[in-house]
């Protein structure tokens, strides 16, 4: 549908661990090692490598620490994986972004960081195996081929607008006008997508939007509808951005006008599709000052990952989490937890349970970005530096409970480099990292040991 394919180098797929027990334990496999053909083939990427060992009869090409090239054939059954965990998912390399959009949040970073915060990936593969979202502009005709050969649906696609022109000028790219095109060649082959729009205010709202979400609606009737949900999510902007980039920040107003249409639309597709279709993230309903919807009405959460419905869904799980608790604590305890400034008041009746336990003190600070230059902010933006300045001077108690989503998943970094020790050294607490509601209210009474 799109470009010609070019020949990319496919580089040996990195063992990084072995799981015990498994047949790559068994044969010796080590971290380090190189996995480089199977069946006489060489995995381009991980959804390759996961279709190639199915096989009950395998041969492998691998390379060791020391370089040696070694053929094993095994035998297996056929649901049976070797237990090989890869450094990457992709072996053949990133597929980068070929738009230019004003409001692409890595383009409004500062300079000088690590370069994982500047890689913009746009690649369908990454879409199928971990849901990121990408525009479909830069897929080649055997790109096309192999998705549907392969079967890699659903995909997660960044439509922002069904209009050709706007859509070109919201991505500042020429060749990005046919989305609409694109879907409808989905359809055709029974592969599914969800779908993002990200509102930027005077330019794909309104009546723009109006017209996105009933043109993808068209697409999410029938027993195998090509586009499954629709999330709707404000753009986000920073200081770092250009000046002159026209794009205007939601604020009040623009937010709940937005859920008001949006709700509308609901009904509508409620009565039609069976389903919502399309959902408004968290974030409108914070910046409106309004209530979040009732949990029923996320249907199964298609987009939680995207902030659609993952605060309530969060506020659930508190509720299952402070179900049954301590009435006193045997020492008294303070400490303190720390979200963005955006979702303070959504959690602080479940701060105020905690509290209700006689001897524990749970202060909840809600902070500011001054990094990013916003004063209403998700929590898994907040840097090192916004904890600094917005914790100095502030009642910490013994133990300071941090979020997960600040910080890089394979180290303890933030979005500015700052690492956690330096965090905890300026702020003079100790560090407790907490991952989902449980964790929070073991940490809270005293079940987490501090982190360094």
């Amino acid at each position: 549908m799109n470009n010609t394919y070019t020949q990319k180098y496919i580089a040996p797929a990195i063992i990084e661990s072995v799981e015990p027990n498994s047949i790559g334990e068994e044969l010796g496999f080590e971290p380090g090692d190189k996995l480089l053909r199977v069946n006489g083939i060489q995995p381009r990427d991980l959804i390759d490598y996961r279709l190639l060992i199915v096989e009950e009869v395998l041969k492998l090409e691998i390379i060791d620490l020391n370089g040696n090239i070694h053929h094993i054939n095994i035998e297996k059954d056929p649901d049976e994986g070797l237990g090989l965990i890869f450094t990457e998912a992709l072996f053949d390399g990133l597929m980068q972004c070929n738009n230019k959009c004003p409001f692409c949040f890595i383009d409004q970073q500062p300079g000088g960081k690590r370069k994982s915060l500047y890689l913009k990936d746009d690649d369908y593969r990454l879409s199928f195996l971990y849901g990121s979202y990408l525009t479909l502009t830069n897929l080649t005709n055997d790109d096309w081929e192999r998705i549907e050969k392969q079967r890699l649906s659903p995909l997660f696609v960044s439509v922002h607008s069904t209009n050709p022109v706007l859509r070109k000028k919201l991505l500042r790219n020429s060749q990005s006008g046919s989305i609409m095109q694109q879907i409808k060649w989905l359809a055709e082959r029974k592969l599914q997508i969800h779908a993002q729009v990200v509102v930027c205010p005077g330019l794909n709202d309104e009546e723009n939007l109006e017209e996105t979400l009933n043109d993808l609606a068209r697409y999410g009737t029938g027993e195998w509808p090509a586009v499954i949900s629709t999330a709707v999510v404000p753009v986000g902007l920073t200081r770092f951005r250009p000046d002159n980039d026209g794009l205007k920040a939601v604020n009040e107003l623009c937010a709940r006008k937005t859920i008001n249409q949006v709700e509308v639309l609901q009904r509508k597709f409620k009565e039609n599709l069976g389903s919502n279709f399309a959902w408004l993230s968290d974030e409108w309903y914070l910046i409106a000052g309004k209530e979040l919807p009732e949990k029923i009405s996320y249907e199964n959460f298609p987009q939680q990952e995207n902030g659609v419905g993952s605060i309530r869904a969060f506020l659930a799980e508190m509720n299952h989490a402070t179900r049954v608790l301590p009435k006193k604590l045997i020492k008294p305890r303070e400490c303190s937890w720390v979200v963005g400034k955006l979702v303070e008041k959504a959690l602080q009746e479940a701060c105020q349970r905690l509290n209700a336990i006689k001897g524990l003190t749970l202060h909840l600070h809600g902070l500011e970005s001054p990094y990013w230059g916003q004063e209403k902010i998700v929590t898994g933006l907040l840097t090192g530096q916004d904890l600094i300045t917005g914790l100095k001077n502030a009642e910490l108690g013994e133990l300071l409970l941090l979020p997960s989503v600040m910080l890089r998943h394979d180290q303890p970094i933030f979005l500015d480099d700052m690492h956690l020790e330096q965090v905890e050294d300026c702020l003079g607490v100790s560090i407790c990292i907490v991952d989902g509601a449980d964790e929070i209210v073991s940490a809270a009474i005293g079940d987490c040991a501090p982190t360094l």
